[in-house]
């Protein structure tokens, strides 16, 4: 177990969590340490003595302990230790608390693969078919009102929209999800965000807004779109797929997967969390999403920079991106080494192709190559390539970047948000370093 200390703790789920295994990272708390190809054990003394293992394959911590916090501090302190100490978890065969626990999680992993769903009846096909008649027919209604409201806004132009209130946004958003359109809803929200946000807001507002009523104009002739565009559009307007449909009707994909970086984003109603992946033989990217609400805990710990064999499926489209880890092959390891990078040229083609195919992509996974990060004021950053390329960073300042470059050329991962790259993480021939924006 090779992990460096701020990739274990990644896994945290929250700050005190993260703390408080800092302080039980050293071996006088544990006894009957111990470690093997398959996981890591322990017994560590709280106000009771806990029984702590990790699975390797992916991470999983399970605790005897009664904290709700997955994983619990014990879990992320036997990392801590095995990570910085491993001499002290020597190798052994595991006790029969451990073994017995790792054979369960097999178990359940090989029952877990989707059942397919007994045919429907007549009666149950004609209760389906009603049910989608009226949800079409409520989004129907929904678009019309979206339309109309954007003519009205372009009508009345955009001239002091920036003092609109949150409700101005709300109210719209709350129409389309009673319309059963959630998916156009988050779009709608994400709007009230864009007005005096850059000196350049109109100009994103308005790309914003077309990009709105080409998802309408595209759902009014859904029949007529290819069968990837079509899932697109669907997916869009707020029709979700259960993993086992995803399964049936995506690619399965099976593969090195590079875990590149991560962000998650809060909000009052869910935590999103996204984490990209490089696939080193199919190369393609993939995007892994996971929801908790605030405060709660991810369901599957994802580590930015490690690397495992994994089969994804993906959800499918005419760009597939999303995905989810259908089934695990092996243990979770650092990444150490530079992902397959490529110069902004060749980045920004690829990005055009990729919107030619599906024009509603807002992220991107991006590695870049032999490029500078370069500030002149210490607020805006951009990274430099060959003659002519440069393109922006946010979220700075990036001074971490800067200094690991030396000011010469180094790889940048990335996150590729239409006009400008989040640097998660960065990387020459042989060191891999996560970014402050990466979880």
């Amino acid at each position: 177990m090779d992990l460096e200390t701020d990739r274990i703790l990644a896994l945290a789920p929250d700050p005190s969590a993260a703390a408080a295994a800092r302080k039980l990272a050293a071996p006088g708390a544990w006894s009957h340490l111990g470690r093997n190809a398959a996981a890591l054990w322990g017994e560590c003394q709280g106000s009771a003595l806990y029984q702590v293992r990790v699975d390797l394959r992916d991470l999983v911590a399970k605790c005897s302990c009664p904290s709700h916090k997955f994983p619990c501090k014990h879990g992320l302190a036997l990392l801590l230790l095995a990570a910085r100490q491993p001499a002290d978890l020597p190798e052994q065969e595991a006790p029969e608390w451990v073994s017995t626990w790792l054979a369960n999680r097999s178990a359940k992993a090989a029952t877990r693969q989707p059942t397919p769903a007994a045919p429907a009846s007549e009666e149950q096909q004609a209760r389906q078919a009603k049910r989608a008649e009226k949800r079409l027919l409520l989004v129907d209604q929904g678009l019309d009102s979206l339309d109309l409201w954007l003519q009205d806004l372009i009508r009345a132009g955009l001239a002091g929209i920036e003092l609109q209130k949150a409700s101005f946004w709300e109210k719209q958003a709350a129409r389309l999800v009673d319309n059963q359109a959630p998916g156009l809803a988050a779009r709608v929200r994400r709007l009230a965000l864009i007005p005096g946000s850059s000196p350049h807001w109109p100009e994103q507002l308005l790309r914003a807004l077309g990009s709105l009523a080409l998802l309408i104009a595209a759902f009014r002739h859904l029949d007529g779109l290819k069968p990837g565009l079509r899932a697109d559009v669907r997916s869009l307007i707020g029709w979700n797929l259960k993993e086992e449909e995803v399964v049936a009707h995506g690619d399965l994909v099976t593969d090195r997967w590079l875990a590149l970086g991560q962000l998650v984003e809060d909000d009052d109603r869910l935590c999103t969390q996204r984490t990209w992946f490089h696939g080193t033989r199919s190369n393609r990217p993939a995007l892994v999403l996971q929801f908790a609400i605030p405060g709660g805990a991810f369901g599957m710990p994802l580590v930015p920079g490690t690397e495992f064999d994994a089969t994804l499926a993906f959800w499918p489209g005419s760009y597939p991106l999303r995905a989810f880890i259908h089934q695990r092959h092996g243990p979770t390891l650092p990444l150490t080494h530079r992902p397959p990078a490529v110069g902004i040229a060749a980045f920004l083609e690829r990005a055009g192709q990729a919107l030619a195919r599906q024009p509603w992509l807002d992220r991107l996974p991006v590695v870049l190559a032999d490029v500078v990060p370069t500030s002149s004021d210490g607020e805006y950053w951009q990274v430099v390539g060959g003659p002519g390329e440069a393109l922006p960073l946010v979220g700075g300042p990036h001074w971490p970047l800067l200094a690991f470059s030396g000011g010469g050329p180094i790889a940048v991962v990335g996150e590729w948000q239409g006009s400008a790259i989040l640097p998660l993480a960065m990387a020459d021939a042989t060191t891999y370093l996560l970014c402050a924006s990466a979880s």
